[in-house]
């Protein structure tokens, strides 16, 4: 079979009757399908197929499937497993903006967290959004930032995308719009082989409000996977990225599997797949990984 259709929920929560709606809308669709091939019991199932053109098969499975709790994706089925990883941080990797729990120190936690959303739907600047936001933080104590980077949760999925896909030999890179004192802790966290973040200036132990240059952005994001892709001699064919926010769209579209993963509408929009129900071990099963071959921690 030329194509996979990747069905993933969260734990638990793929029944049997949600994998019979698929097979059926596939057969509606006129694509030629394969039995379920169960990934993980009740998370993850692939069903092969074939047929003339991806794009109206995947859209009739997600409109068939648009009112069940449900991650629907395709792709073709040679070359799933990626040897880069480049991920965004904040509500990717881990549960929420950290420059917003920052913002808590200066009880500003409302406002700066409505900027962060409309900049994250891609409504703002990137680059301009940060620098009012960091701006409203001038004063707060340095020490802010490892108390917040204390009190970080992980996505769960992380530490088991983390390790399943370095065992398999992929390099695995922490790429943020955030600041390097988190991205630093959390690619310790995580065993990411490397992180990039953005630079606070601080003085006499205090934030100043000021981001140092370069800002790291969108065209920075995407810098970097092709950065990675060459430095490794890894095809962009061979890459995945997942992020959630307008800042991750050229690196999501430019890499072979760019994931918007529980992301604003915009992204998923353009994002080629998308996890909204499964946690980050749904991007293993994006791959093919399956229960056996995964790393929990």
């Amino acid at each position: 079979m030329q194509h996979i259709l990747t069905l993933t929920a969260a734990s638990g929560a793929l029944s049997s009757s949600i994998v019979s709606e698929a097979t059926r809308a596939l057969s509606r669709a006129r694509a030629a399908a394969a039995d379920p091939i169960t990934l993980a019991s009740g998370t993850a199932v692939d069903i092969p197929f074939d047929a003339a053109d991806i794009g109206p098969v995947l859209a009739t499975v997600r409109a068939a499937l648009a009112e069940r709790a449900v991650d629907v994706n395709a792709q073709a089925a040679d070359g799933r497993r990626k040897k880069l990883l480049i991920a965004d941080m904040d509500s990717t990797m881990i549960l929420g903006e950290t420059l917003d729990e920052l913002a808590d120190f200066a009880g500003l936690k409302e406002q700066i967290s409505e900027i962060t959303a409309r900049a994250m739907r891609g409504e703002l600047d990137f680059e301009g959004a940060l620098d009012e936001r960091v701006g409203m933080l001038a004063g707060v104590p340095s020490s802010a930032l490892d108390r917040v980077n204390a009190a970080l949760e992980l996505t769960p999925g992380g530490p088991s995308l983390l390790a399943t896909m370095k065992a398999s030999g992929a390099y695995c890179a922490l790429v943020s719009g955030g600041f390097k004192p988190t991205t630093s802790a959390i690619r310790a966290r995580l065993g990411f082989h490397e992180d990039r973040g953005n630079n606070l200036e601080i003085l006499d132990g205090k934030l100043t409000g000021k981001v140092l240059r370069p800002i790291l952005g969108k065209e920075a994001k995407l810098d970097t996977l092709t950065e990675l892709a060459q430095a490794h001699g890894i095809r962009l064919e061979e890459t995945l990225a997942v992020g959630d926010g307008a800042n991750d769209l050229a690196m999501l579209t430019a890499s072979g599997m760019g994931v918007a993963f529980r992301a604003k509408p915009a992204v998923q929009e353009a994002a080629q797949f998308r996890i909204n129900h499964a946690d980050l071990a749904g991007l293993l099963y994006l791959q093919g990984y399956t229960t056996s071959e995964i790393i929990t921690s």
